[in-house]
């Protein structure tokens, strides 16, 4: 008699956060799909490794205070023929050529 009635089924506070942490992976996953497509546009285009397309991704997203996704998305529209924004243009050029200086310069290290 002293046991209280359980419903097997979620209450609708679980219901809810089940439903945001959803839409949160959801968002997750089409970000990271985009920010792998920006990747390999950078990859072909300017013959970067997918890891150093990715560092030049984040250094323009930091540089021009957009977020990673965004930019992602103007490196697709770009190579789908849309112009891209001057800033964002001139922080990709920079950080393309800063890792293809790196990439040219022999570690001293090395030798």
């Amino acid at each position: 008699m002293g046991q209280a009635y359980r419903t097997p089924f979620p209450c609708d506070s679980t219901i809810a956060r089940l439903e945001q942490e959803n839409e949160q992976l959801r968002h997750a996953i089409g970000s990271h799909a985009t920010v792998d497509q920006a990747i390999g546009v950078l990859a072909v285009i300017h013959r970067l490794a997918p890891g150093v397309g990715f560092e030049v991704l984040r250094e323009v997203s930091q540089h021009a205070n957009i977020k990673l996704h965004t930019v992602a998305e103007m490196v697709i529209g770009w190579a789908l023929g849309q112009p891209l924004p001057e800033a964002v243009g001139q922080e990709l050029d920079a950080a393309v050529q800063r890792r293809s200086r790196q990439r040219d310069t022999p570690d001293a290290e090395a030798g």
